[in-house]
């Protein structure tokens, strides 16, 4: 816990202003990026690996990370500082509980979850990313048809997420039980995370947009 509070991770974050955003007034979307183009969210990002892999593949599309804590972000912010600049790609250290007080309404194509923290006691269902009060983020912050991609290994979140949106209501446009050993996903690209315990289960894999 106390890495969430890391003072060098702050000095380094404000040493980078030009990789990860502010986030002490609404977003001027036209002001971040060089290039108006499509944007992709990935909402708890991690260690970077899935966002900054995906900003190179794309680079015809605009990213933001997102990541709760500063000490985490440092992490794929480092990445960052010692590759050549992504001009697509953005990183910011946010609460998703909030993002509807940066983002314009309806100005996101696709939202990643990937891996979210299960929060598996019952109690504290109210804290998963798939949440039906998330859900409402979600949704007024994505463009009609924009859609949600998320993927996780553990099994009560993938059925908890699968409930929830069934009953938002959601339109699911894939759902897969086994992400690594099916057909048709080769061009899957995989979150530190992802990598680490993907030998020990199944992935499981949602897409789903709103009605």
């Amino acid at each position: 816990m106390r890495l969430r509070n890391n003072p060098k991770a702050k000095e380094l974050i404000e040493n980078h202003r030009e990789i990860v955003l502010k986030t002490d007034e609404p977003f001027d979307l036209k002001n971040i990026f060089t290039q108006d183009q499509p944007l992709r969210i990935e909402i708890g990002m991690g260690k970077g690996d899935f966002i900054i892999e995906m900003a190179k593949r794309y680079p015809q599309i605009n990213f933001i990370g997102i990541e709760k804590y500063d000490s985490v972000l440092v992490a794929a912010l480092k990445k960052l500082i010692d590759e050549e600049p992504l001009p697509n790609l953005r990183l910011m250290c946010f609460d998703a509980a909030h993002l509807q007080e940066l983002f314009p309404a309806h100005s996101i194509e696709k939202i990643y979850l990937n891996f979210s923290d299960p929060w598996p006691k019952s109690k504290h269902d109210k804290r998963r990313l798939t949440y039906r009060s998330y859900l409402r983020i979600y949704e007024l912050l994505l463009k009609e048809g924009g859609d949600i991609e998320f993927k996780t290994d553990n099994r009560g979140l993938f059925e908890f997420s699968l409930v929830s949106m069934n009953q938002y209501p959601m339109d699911f446009k894939d759902i897969c039980l086994d992400l690594h050993h099916a057909d048709g996903y080769e061009d899957n690209i995989m979150t530190e995370y992802e990598r680490k315990f993907s030998p020990f289960g199944p992935i499981y894999k949602i897409q789903a947009n709103f009605r």
